[in-house]
């Protein structure tokens, strides 16, 4: 289903190459005030036909809200917003050939022959613009409850942000995939603060369950971790848990390896969060895939407008399912 949500139900509807994309909030709070102009900003850190770097598509991403929205407060109904799809190319796309990587095989299967197989129609990640409208409402929200969420490249390639020059280092790693006809991926960090602890809840309810189910909708993203990750399997006890200490009658953590999360509950610490991204499986390279018609092995380059690297574009779509699932965590202690 394209419905996600405990409290607060977010659809995402739309195809890559349709009419438009679009998304509804239902049950969210009415009397929150939206700023448009912070919300454009938003969409256009993920906007496509930004430079040599991304895609040559080029989309104005301008919501336009259809319901929910009155004098710049949300009135209690559901909130929904489309985004218009000006600058389709469908006819870049064959359904005899699928593309290596995406879900054009599975999905011609799953839906027997019928799946809109334009431009990865509704598995593309032309949708995650319409997520990014969700996101950036439910920030402006957070953030007048004095919780802010920030995200971040931590990694391209071979290029970590940990090295001096990571701007230069990411892109020529983005340029040099372009060049040779192929793509890159990457890691995004992204943080909460300000969240209150306890709110959560536990097992398929706890914090890690519905923020992983949320971030795993973004198209691109293969893997999820919470502080420390994977590197706790590393660890010993003694070095995983985090210290619990007192001051000025505050209790928290001296390290944050849990991310901010124990048993599926906030601690009150940063919630950190980390989502692996596989490269774009777009790429300009000879591939072996089949001919679906024919019944027979053949070759493809994939055509169309690519980006050789999602990870930029897609830090404020991870801060957005971030602070939906929070927003969506809040509301049952309202």
């Amino acid at each position: 289903m394209n419905t996600f949500g405990e409290n607060i139900r977010l659809t995402i509807f739309g195809e890559s190459h349709g009419q438009a994309v679009g998304m509804v909030l239902d049950n969210f709070p009415a009397g929150e005030a939206i700023d448009m102009n912070e919300l454009f900003k938003e969409m256009q850190r993920r906007a496509p036909g930004g430079g040599e770097t991304t895609t040559a598509r080029k989309e104005a991403d301008e919501p336009e809200f259809i319901s929910g929205l009155l004098n710049g407060h949300t009135t209690g109904a559901p909130l929904c917003a489309i985004i218009k799809n000006t600058d389709v190319r469908p006819s870049d796309y064959h359904p005899e050939t699928p593309r290596p990587g995406h879900a054009d095989l599975t999905a011609q299967i799953r839906y027997k022959g019928f799946s809109d197989f334009r431009g990865g129609g509704p598995f593309s990640g032309r949708l995650t613009a319409a997520m990014l409208v969700a996101g950036a409402v439910c920030k402006q929200a957070l953030k007048r409850r004095g919780i802010e969420v920030e995200g971040k490249v931590s990694r391209v390639g071979a290029a970590e942000c940990s090295q001096p020059n990571f701007d230069f280092a990411m892109k020529k790693e983005i340029l040099d995939a372009r060049a040779g006809g192929d793509s890159v991926g990457g890691i995004i960090e992204c943080s909460a603060t300000g969240a209150p602890a306890g709110i959560g809840g536990l097992m398929f309810g706890g914090m890690e369950s519905r923020i992983s189910q949320g971030l795993f909708a973004i198209p691109g993203v293969k893997g999820v971790e919470f502080g420390a990750g994977f590197e706790m399997a590393l660890m010993r006890g003694s070095q995983a848990n985090d210290p619990i200490v007192m001051e000025d009658g505050r209790i928290y953590t001296e390290t944050n390896k849990a991310g901010g999360i124990n048993g599926g509950l906030t601690n009150g610490m940063p919630l950190v969060v980390r989502c692996a991204f596989r490269p774009t499986p777009s790429i300009s390279r000879e591939q072996k895939t089949v001919n679906l018609l024919k019944c027979e092995n053949t070759t493809i380059r994939t055509l169309g407008r690519h980006d050789p690297c999602i990870v930029p574009r897609a830090v404020p779509v991870v801060e957005g399912m971030l602070a939906f699932c929070l927003m969506d965590a809040l509301c049952e202690n309202w």
